[in-house]
């Protein structure tokens, strides 16, 4: 399991490098992944009952870190939640956890899924590739963090529509290309 783990994590990793980083789909991103404070995490839950435990602990992990130390969190999960209609409706109680733990306005839940879907998209729509993960993953950030990092950056509103236009230009084969290099990525880091 362990190595199952490893390449799971080396994979994201490289997805965040060339994809979110590369592609500056997230302009926030390449300042805490350069520093290291990004913590990538493989959860073994095979269903939403046992996920719902370990992001529990991740959220808590989280809020008592020391932000200099730990800024946020990338919780990958691949026996549990992995087709996204249930992934989707597991979302609600993700975001219900967060409360029940008095961490709304403190964390919040992100997601990215490798057959995520915008509602108003068709499936083989590339511009849902914004939101496609190797994994399922919930991606815990700070809110002071968010806070500041769009304080800093102009027309953070924009971001959203740039990543469309990013992925349509990048296109279909474009994003199974970037794909298959992060899949290599995570190869040769054994």
């Amino acid at each position: 399991m362990i190595l199952h783990n490893e390449k799971i994590i080396a994979e994201t990793r490289a997805w965040v490098n060339r994809a979110v980083i590369g592609l500056n789909l997230c302009p926030f991103a390449k300042a805490v992944q350069v520093k290291g404070l990004v913590r990538y995490v493989v959860s073994d839950a095979c269903d939403s009952t046992a996920l719902l435990t370990d992001l529990g602990d991740e959220l808590q992990g989280l809020a008592a870190a020391n932000p200099a130390r730990l800024d946020t969190t990338l919780l990958m999960h691949s026996h549990a939640l992995t087709d996204f209609i249930d992934f989707s409706y597991f979302l609600p109680a993700a975001d219900a956890l967060l409360k029940t733990l008095g961490l709304v306005g403190t964390l919040q839940i992100a997601s990215f899924h490798p057959d995520y879907q915008f509602a108003d998209a068709e499936p083989d729509d590339v511009t849902n590739a914004t939101n496609r993960a190797p994994y399922p993953t919930l991606h815990l950030l700070r809110e002071d963090s968010i806070d500041r990092a769009v304080a800093a950056f102009p027309n953070a509103e924009a971001i959203y529509e740039n990543n469309m236009r990013t992925l349509e230009t990048l296109g279909r084969s474009g994003w199974e290309a970037l794909r298959e290099q992060c899949r290599r990525d995570a190869e040769n880091t054994d």
